[in-house]
């Protein structure tokens, strides 16, 4: 997504398998932005947690690759985290390295209801796309890949079942694409999408699977294809990039402000009932301001208005319209320690008190997950940041996998994660509580439940004994584990030519 050739010779195709690790170990994109190299710290990760894994497996005399796909193995990897940045991350001491203390932990949290409002998987005949075309370049330099070829079978339905499903604790997701100015690009249709929830409620027997429609505003009939949608896939949400498509620097970049454009498609969503509206903001890539006209498109400074004007409506900012860190996160968290503020996080987050407004939310999708693992003290912060100004029923949890493997990992370090007191007091932030206190619980679930329209849902909890609860039973019955896989693609250390 809007990376240059030479961005794309810069980044590697993280293959099946590479280090196992529970947690990844460094920055991971999926294609949207350049990720940042390993740093020194999550060097030092990762040899902690090689350290506590050989020691650890020896005494329960299991294999080390058996050993980091426990539950005792994920909490290593947060005891590892805590050595390295200091104590970010709850239930991840040395006790907790007990596998018995490790496993009542997770029975306590089997049962906790988790909304994922933003994961995605490509279409089967998926061929011109942004995962093959960096597969092609990574060919250079993975002879494994060279030898066997480049597949997408891993971002395929069945395998996003499986690691949604079956290796995390994810309850609802929705799926989600993106839009294209050239249809061999689109990695799913709206009718995919429809069909996808369909058949994952049908098979489980209750509603497991919610699902957008994509929009493209300004692209030729895109206010029939809303038409379209409400007559035939009735969907749960719309989903808009205002940088247009995706794959290029798109002719079609538009603002959530724009009446002419804008408000004609708000007045068919009001009409429809279908009134949440889900927007992509942040992510950009590390020079965008040479490589992307529209750039300015990306910002938040379109949120406000379109809010005030539409009442009716909920705007999901995905992404919390994180910008992303160009080269290293300390610039980022000195601009935080400094003034308080992180780029258009903050302005997100000061969008109600500003405009009057309560029906904006902030989506935690890839900001929280690549935050937390390059750095958790920017995690606290834009949690943080967001509960303040939005407050904590304002936020709701996305991960945006299956790009990077199953949502699990992400899961547990929101489940752990806490804001030191420190900066607590600092920047009057509130304590983020226990894995199933409220605050998230609701993040997790209560607050996309109202936005989706999942209340009756959540009271019914119909999934508990569903036909796909019956049949992960009988899948961790038979020895089912997570894979420790991710898909997306890392940057390449210096030592690696292109």
């Amino acid at each position: 997504m809007w990376l240059d050739e030479r961005q794309i010779k810069e980044i590697s195709s993280l293959d099946d398998g590479k280090t196992g690790w529970p947690v990844p170990t460094q920055m991971i994109s999926n294609g949207e932005f350049l990720p940042i190299a390993q740093t020194e710290q999550q060097k030092r990760v990762e040899h902690e947690l090689g350290q506590l894994a050989t020691i650890h497996s020896r005494k329960l005399g299991v294999s080390r690759r058996d050993f980091l796909r426990s539950s005792v193995g994920m909490t290593a990897a947060f005891a590892a985290m805590n050595t390295v940045f200091g104590s970010y991350f709850n239930d991840a001491n040395a006790a907790a390295l007990d596998p018995d203390v490790a496993n009542a932990l997770r029975k306590r949290l089997l049962d906790q209801t988790i909304i994922d409002v933003q994961l995605h998987f490509v279409r089967d005949d998926y061929k011109k796309n942004i995962v093959l075309s960096l597969g092609e370049y990574a060919k250079n330099w993975n002879p494994v890949m060279a030898k066997e070829g480049v597949s997408i079978e891993r971002y395929k339905f069945d395998h996003f079942l499986k690691e949604v499903f079956f290796d995390s604790d994810t309850t609802i997701g929705l799926v989600s694409a993106a839009p294209s100015e050239q249809g061999d690009n689109v990695i799913v249709g709206n009718a995919g999408l429809e069909q996808a929830r369909r058949l994952v409620n049908e098979a489980a027997g209750s509603r497991r699977m919610l699902c957008h429609s994509v929009i493209a505003p300004g692209q030729k009939g895109w206010l029939e294809e809303i038409d379209k949608a409400i007559e035939l896939y009735k969907p749960d949400g719309w989903k808009g990039y205002t940088l247009g498509d995706p794959f290029e620097n798109s002719q079609y970049p538009w603002r959530m402000d724009d009446e002419k454009l804008m408000y004609p498609a708000y007045e068919k969503m009001m009409k429809s009932g279908i009134r949440t509206v889900c927007v992509h903001k942040g992510l950009l890539p590390d020079d965008y301001k040479r490589t992307m006209t529209h750039w300015q498109n990306a910002m938040v400074d379109d949120v406000g208005k379109a809010a005030k004007d539409w009442p009716g409506l909920k705007f999901v900012i995905y992404h919390s319209g994180f910008r992303n860190f160009l080269s290293s996160p300390d610039p980022v968290l000195a601009e935080f320690d400094k003034t308080g503020q992180i780029d258009w996080v903050t302005q997100l987050a000061e969008v109600p008190a500003k405009f009057g407004v309560s029906n904006v939310y902030a989506e935690l999708g890839t900001t929280f997950g690549s935050c937390a693992v390059t750095h958790p003290k920017l995690a606290a912060a834009v949690l943080g940041t967001l509960i303040k100004g939005m407050g904590a029923d304002h936020v709701v949890w996305g991960t945006d996998s299956v790009w990077y493997g199953s949502p699990q990992w992400q899961i547990e370090a929101f489940r752990r994660i806490e804001i030191p007191q420190a900066m607590q007091k600092a920047h009057g932030f509130a304590p983020l509580g226990p894995a199933d206190g409220k605050v998230k619980s609701d993040i997790f679930a209560t607050n996309a439940a109202g936005v989706f329209n999942l209340h009756k849902d959540m009271a019914a909890k119909q999934w508990r004994g569903d036909l796909l609860a019956q049949a992960k039973a009988e899948y961790l019955a038979a020895g089912g584990k997570p894979s420790n896989q991710y898909y997306g693609f890392i940057r390449k250390s210096s030592g690696q030519s292109s």
